[in-house]
């Protein structure tokens, strides 16, 4: 297994012509965005269901997979659109590294899966959250990044080809694994400075929603009393 950075010759993975990107913020997530991932996975139709947790989930068997999410262990990653809905998740779910399992040389592994609304898809979010979900193992002392997918998920095979990273497949079922290089300054402060602005994003964006919720119930309120005149 050969060590690389995050993206090799300055590649991202996932990359769109230049006419179709646009800016895309990644943010960390916290308990509090836990119903508007509940929302997002719901949204996902059936075959994306599939692709993103490997077998079909029933509405009920993602309430208690989104329940069970665990924000002290694990890290997850969002992207809101304009009307501050999540319309890409990335989650970087961390374990120990087994005995006797030469992968990595550290204590643990992260694994990371992704999903990106059907109306956000060719324009990078996946490739933009992979990007964080690796820098983030970088600065949290792990260096091996591992995905488990369907060989079928060709996005996933995609970002995974991009990264530079091994994949091994077997019965319809694919493992990638990269080896991310080891914390430094720079990669400290790019995280640091990413979070920060999406942070601001996300608050502009929570905000807008709120002044137009406000509005329309006032504006519903207005209507309300000319009829009742």
């Amino acid at each position: 297994m050969h060590t690389s950075d995050i993206f090799p010759e300055g590649k991202v993975p996932g990359d769109v012509p230049a006419s179709s990107q646009y800016t895309v913020f990644v943010k960390e997530l916290s308990e509090r965005d836990r119903h508007r991932i509940l929302k997002h996975f719901l949204g996902l139709k059936e075959s994306d269901r599939l692709l993103r947790f490997g077998t079909h989930l029933p509405d009920e068997m993602v309430e208690k997979y989104v329940e069970g999410l665990d924000f002290s262990r694990d890290t997850l990653f969002g992207v809101v659109s304009r009307n501050f809905r999540l319309v890409g998740v990335g989650h970087l779910a961390f374990a120990p590294r087994q005995e006797g399992d030469d992968v990595s040389d550290k204590d643990r592994i992260a694994e990371f899966g992704v999903s990106v609304s059907e109306s956000a898809r060719g324009k990078g979010v996946g490739s933009k959250l992979f990007e964080r979900g690796a820098i983030h193992c970088r600065n949290a002392d792990v260096d091996t990044l591992y995905m488990h997918f369907l060989s079928s998920n060709h996005t996933m095979v995609h970002i995974a080809k991009k990264a530079g990273m091994e994949i091994f497949r077997e019965y319809g079922e694919s493992d990638a694994y990269l080896k991310v290089l080891p914390a430094d300054a720079v990669s400290v402060l790019k995280e640091a400075v990413q979070e920060q602005v999406a942070s601001i994003d996300y608050g502009i964006k929570a905000n807008a929603r709120a002044a137009a919720k406000w509005l329309g119930n006032l504006s519903g309120s207005k209507s309300d009393s000319k009829n009742a005149k």
